[in-house]
């Protein structure tokens, strides 16, 4: 049994549900009667990783956005995958609030989930691979070991554990 065994640690978010949920998002809008007559615009840029909110008022656009986190959880999006980026009075009085898609594990995120695997003194070999952490051991339950260590810490990025092998 020399065999190592190994998983990987992503961020990637599965595209097509999060269209999904921002068409889901844009009906429920379009047939909420508290939205009847009034600015309310959902656009989604997949190029850009982001989702623009565009409403008559800072509380209704405050209500867009939680819409648009209730459905992409609901299609099993973390709710840590979308974040406020910034919010704008626009012309006519508007609130134009614009949230951005995470779907990448940042360097300083990704140094700190290798610390903390080598400060449990885990049996794993953990390093960065581009956008992903790979994670070795000779044992199967080491590196699930190592998954219960990551999933407790307070990492503000959606984390997902492919390729177990």
């Amino acid at each position: 049994m020399a065999k190592e065994h190994s998983f990987d640690i992503t961020a990637e978010l599965d595209k097509q549900e999060m269209k999904n949920a921002v068409e889901q998002a844009k009906k429920e809008i379009t047939n909420r009667y508290d939205f009847k007559g009034l600015t309310a615009e959902v656009t989604y840029s997949e190029q850009s990783k982001t989702i623009s909110l565009l409403s008559s008022s800072d509380s209704k656009a405050e209500a867009m956005m939680e819409i648009v986190i209730s459905k992409a959880i609901k299609r099993g999006i973390s709710s840590k995958a979308i974040k406020e980026h910034s919010r704008d009075q626009v012309g006519g009085g508007n609130t134009k609030l614009v949230l951005s898609i995470t779907d990448v594990i940042g360097k300083e995120d990704a140094k700190k989930i290798i610390k903390e695997i080598k400060d449990k003194k885990l049996k794993v070999q953990a390093q960065i691979r581009g956008e992903e952490i790979r994670v070795t051991g000779k044992s199967i339950d080491d590196l699930q070991t190592c998954m219960a260590v990551i999933k407790e810490m307070d990492i503000d990025v959606p984390l997902n554990f492919t390729n177990l092998t």
